[in-house]
């Protein structure tokens, strides 16, 4: 094996949203492979535990806040990364989420869904969740002529899913603006990517997938009868992806592909 293939060390991760479950953990594999990583959010005191934790571990962090959906947030949010670690080399756009009123309960009308509430899932993972941050940190990426983005889409955005049709369209926008970007930017040496995970329960789904007394809701045990694997993902299992497309010597010659880690449930027919 090529020596070092999977050695971040002397990169600089920016991790927008890295105070959220799936982004934290992806922070912290960064981390563990060498990355001087910063976690970028607005939870101040889940960042700042994040960072600890990389630092037990012997990593370099730094914790610092953002607003993905305000461009003014971003731009200082860049500068206090350069002066603290240096000029980012590897995006990864993490943050995004679903909200309830723009989710369809059962026996709920299409036709009534909030504008607003459409809006708002559109601007968290579309907007805040890929446009604005790799437009500020895309300067530096291009500037130097190389790095990568890693955009954490889902698998809502290959295969709509029931219930959470804002939510689907929006995931398949940021798969579409990966295959934009890859295009564009792949000359000026920029790769992009894109991530989608399955199922993993998180703050915004937990109550989707588990009922109070912690066994499978209705919809969590349809979920899991449709994944080969037959249970929801881990956090850390999206640890050998993001450091894969991060990392120039193993994925050097990968952009504008989608990696799936979901337990086999897009493959599923009958």
């Amino acid at each position: 094996m090529q020596d070092g293939l999977f050695d971040l060390q002397g990169e600089v991760a920016v991790v927008i949203g890295g105070t959220g479950v799936l982004g934290g953990a992806m922070a912290m594999a960064l981390a563990g492979a060498g990355a001087a990583v910063a976690v970028v959010g607005r939870h101040e005191e889940r960042g700042r535990e994040r960072v600890e934790t990389i630092r037990l571990q012997g990593g370099r962090a730094v914790f610092v806040y953002a607003d993905a959906l305000e461009r003014d947030s971003l731009q200082l949010a860049r500068d206090k990364i350069l002066a603290d670690l240096g000029s980012p080399t590897v995006l990864v756009n993490a943050a995004g989420g679903n909200r309830p009123e723009a989710t369809i309960p059962p026996g709920g009308d299409f036709c009534k869904l909030s504008l607003e509430a459409w809006r708002t899932v559109f601007d968290l993972n579309l907007v805040g969740g890929v446009l604005l941050p790799t437009q500020v940190f895309g300067e530096l990426l291009l500037a130097q002529g190389r790095g990568c983005v890693i955009n954490i889409a889902s698998l809502a955005g290959m295969t709509p899913l029931s219930r959470v049709p804002a939510y689907s369209a929006a995931k398949a926008a940021v798969l579409n603006l990966t295959q934009w970007l890859a295009r564009e930017w792949a000359s000026r040496g920029v790769r992009v990517n894109a991530i989608s995970p399955g199922f993993f329960p998180a703050e915004q789904n937990r109550r989707l997938l588990y009922d109070e007394q912690g066994g499978y809701t209705e919809r969590g045990r349809a979920i899991i009868g449709h994944t080969p694997m037959q249970r929801f993902g881990q956090p850390t299992e999206l640890a050998g992806a993001v450091i894969w497309l991060a990392s120039e010597k193993a994925s050097g010659f990968v952009t504008g592909q989608n990696i799936v880690v979901d337990g086999g449930f897009s493959a599923m027919t009958i």
